[in-house]
């Protein structure tokens, strides 16, 4: 059997746990997956795997040949892509995004992408949950803050600034707050996944202001968030990349201005888990979303 071939089966079965998960993985029969281990083992002519009923482990050659033909794999994919990069990006492109950002500017931009890049198809996954790339099966993501995997791969690729806005509705009925502490007073709907008190931070002109505010809703989702601020439900604090098309239509309202939330941004970063030959499609993507952020506003 191909070497190269060989190898990605084998890799497949450590990583997944078995010949059934693997063949569940590639889409095959798990006879299919044990026939290419035999005909690696009788290639080799040693045997790679112990076999039980309970069980599935490495021999000790199974875990040299192992460690070996990961970093090979990873070497001829590489080489591939180096190639691959001398014509058009194409193939399927997995994208992971926040929800805001997703529905007030990715989502728009995404048919000029297409045009200019018509090789390649786009699945797009929206969430505010942190999601493992390499286990979801992602190509690209979209991080707002503060990066936690330093095994990624990230680029800057833009700023958010965090303001706080409420609906006309809601202030015309609840009064507009001028001063930090005056949120108190007001029901804020906050970045939550249970019921509790958020500390806002804000840098006046003259000093900082720590306030804690707290409502009657809360949401792990700052597409859920806008919505119940859309709505008239009370005052949202929120990175302006979220707010895109509200603060254009002017259906939110930008409050107290003369302060600024603290940290006063965010950045936004695209990340992959590529670590040396970054695959065409991906470039053309990231590049792509630089030129995208770098002309695109809220207001």
């Amino acid at each position: 059997m191909d070497s190269v071939a060989g190898m990605r089966v084998l890799v497949r079965v450590v990583e997944a746990g078995g010949f059934s998960a693997a063949a569940r993985q590639i889409g095959v029969a798990p006879s299919s997956i044990s026939r290419q281990i035999n005909e690696l083992e009788s290639e080799l002519g040693v045997r790679l795997f112990h076999r039980t009923t309970r069980k599935l482990s490495l021999t000790e050659a199974g875990h040299i040949y192992y460690e070996r033909a990961g970093g090979i794999i990873t070497d001829v994919d590489e080489a591939r892509l180096a190639v691959s990069e001398l014509g058009s990006p194409t193939g399927i492109l997995r994208v992971t995004i926040p929800t805001g950002i997703g529905r007030g500017l990715i989502v728009s931009a995404i048919p000029a992408f297409l045009e200019r890049y018509p090789g390649v198809r786009v699945v797009l996954s929206m969430t505010d949950y942190m999601v493992d790339l390499v286990a979801g099966g992602f190509d690209v993501g979209i991080r707002v803050g503060q990066l936690s995997d330093s095994s990624l791969k990230a680029r800057r690729i833009g700023e958010s600034r965090r303001v706080v806005c409420a609906s006309p509705d809601y202030l015309e009925q609840s009064g507009t707050p001028r001063r930090p502490e005056e949120l108190e007073d007001h029901n804020c709907i906050t970045f939550r996944d249970h019921p509790g008190q958020n500390v806002w931070k804000f840098r006046g002109k003259s000093r900082m202001s720590e306030v804690r505010v707290s409502g009657n809703f809360f949401a792990r989702s700052a597409d859920a968030l806008t919505a119940a601020a859309l709505a008239g439900l009370g005052i949202v604090l929120l990175p302006d990349w979220n707010l895109v098309m509200e603060l254009r239509e002017k259906q939110l309202k930008i409050l107290l201005s003369d302060y600024l939330a603290v940290p006063k941004t965010s950045s936004i970063w695209v990340v992959h888990s590529h670590q040396r030959h970054v695959p065409p499609k991906i470039r053309v993507f990231i590049d792509f979303l630089i030129e995208t952020f770098a002309k695109t506003r809220y207001s």
